[in-house]
């Protein structure tokens, strides 16, 4: 296993969280809602992290792809689904459940392009 790329990390986080600020609007911006935000960013940015230091920079260089696969794979297959489930039990819209679908798969994505631009 390679090292985690901490800046990487960090960066991933905050750029998600800007995405956010952005996708969710003013209302979103309660400083209490964005530390919030922040410290489990961070949280997923760190197994990113981590997943990638185990994959292997040598891996990695030879199949970049892997940076949006896997991040968006975690997305697809396990985030936007998990989430979609909570919020359509608790009665969102079918138009709410596809766009706070779609922020995750946007959100992991990103942080995924992150890795790639630090080659983590």
């Amino acid at each position: 296993m390679g090292p985690v790329n901490w800046l990487a990390v960090i960066v991933a986080a905050l750029a998600a969280l800007a995405l956010g600020a952005a996708w969710h609007g003013p209302a979103a911006r309660r400083p209490a809602q964005v530390l919030l935000a922040g410290a489990l960013l961070l949280l997923t940015a760190t197994m990113m992290g981590h997943m990638f230091a185990r994959v292997g920079a040598a891996t990695l260089a030879v199949k970049p792809w892997l940076y949006f696969m896997m991040s968006g794979g975690l997305a697809l297959a396990f985030v936007a689904p998990a989430l979609a489930i909570g919020e359509a039990r608790a009665g969102a819209s079918a138009v709410k459940v596809v766009q706070g679908a779609a922020f995750w798969i946007a959100s992991y994505l990103l942080m995924g392009l992150v890795f790639f631009l630090f080659k983590a």
